[in-house]
């Protein structure tokens, strides 16, 4: 069994926790499968980033980088930037449902109070 480093271990123990935690948080319903599916799938990257020093240096050569640090830095940038971009996607399309729900309702409101006046004038 090879020895693993420090880094190794905290990198395994945080990717458990991780992976522990965002189930928790399905399993509780806050967090839905959609959003747990991109989570999981970080919490395995990373944990094979730590575990897997040759693919990590590989990789960190294939970049450009200087160092295998920077490569973890910028795979986790890299996800933090598109989760914001598809956040900000749900978001905008959330937003443009709830104008048109708001814009129904008050219709429906109008007709309600249309049908109230013609009920009332005829009684």
């Amino acid at each position: 069994m090879a020895f693993l480093s420090r880094t190794q271990i905290f990198v395994a123990v945080g990717a458990v926790m991780l992976a522990l935690y965002v189930l928790d948080l399905v399993r509780r319903r806050r967090l839905s499968e959609e959003y747990s599916l991109l989570w999981v799938i970080a919490t395995a990257v990373i944990a094979i980033l730590g575990f897997s020093t040759p693919i990590l240096l590989w990789i960190t050569h294939l970049l450009g980088m200087l160092g295998a640090a920077s490569t973890v830095f910028a795979f986790g940038l890299a996800f933090a930037v598109a989760m914001l971009l598809y956040l900000s996607i749900k978001l905008s399309r959330l937003g443009f449902e709830n104008h048109m729900l708001s814009r129904d309702l008050a219709l429906l409101r109008h007709e309600l109070e249309e049908m109230r006046d013609q009920r009332k004038g005829t009684s």
